[in-house]
């Protein structure tokens, strides 16, 4: 059982699926999608084997894990927002933008952080609310795929990197498992992850 965030990495935990399934002897992965911060959960109570995390925003205590992309950010806003037709934003301009509030994720204790954003904490929350005009949010390039024709997606260069990795429960270990890990490592070698 994999689970992962609804929408992140998309194009990432497809090629793993498939490179996984590839090999010999491969066992079938089901896969259970989850909102924000909710992988650790199904992880620790066991509805999850291994999960799909992004490091900085997860916690991963607990967790053994491996790394198999690091990448960029981007801003998502309305695609008729002034913004959208930059080539690039920061971090100090998209945190200051008095029509259009950033986004507040949830925090690790589920509490949100201050600030006029409107608190999310679903995918579909994120996609209606920056089609409507009503915010904007910072996520990992590859979390594109489920963008809308209503969003435009602007790099944000001084966003920190975020880095994905295959996580579980700390000390597991399979024949299963162990080849998973060993296809996400093919991946990132083979030129999936860059700086």
């Amino acid at each position: 059982m994999l689970t992962t965030k609804a929408g992140a990495s998309h194009e990432l935990l497809k090629e793993l699926l498939d490179s996984y399934a590839a090999r010999p002897g491969a066992v079938d992965i089901d896969v259970v999608l989850c909102e924000i911060g909710e992988q650790r959960k199904l992880l620790r109570d066991g509805r999850a084997d291994v999960a799909i995390m992004h490091a900085p925003f997860d916690v991963m205590t607990g967790l053994d894990s491996a790394e198999i992309l690091t990448e960029g950010q981007v801003a998502i806003v309305p695609a008729s927002h002034p913004l959208a037709r930059r080539s690039s934003l920061t971090m100090a301009e998209v945190s200051d933008v008095p029509d259009l509030p950033i986004a507040r994720w949830p925090r690790h204790d589920d509490t949100y952080p201050p600030g006029p954003g409107p608190e999310v904490h679903s995918q579909s929350q994120l996609a209606q609310l920056v089609a409507l005009g009503r915010m904007l949010l910072v996520i990992p390039a590859s979390s594109r795929a489920w963008q809308w024709p209503e969003h435009a997606a602007v790099p944000v260069l001084d966003a920190p990197p975020v880095t994905t990795l295959l996580a579980w429960p700390a000390g597991v270990r399979s024949t299963a498992l162990a080849e998973l890990v060993e296809t996400a490592g093919r991946l990132k070698e083979g030129g999936r992850a860059h700086p």
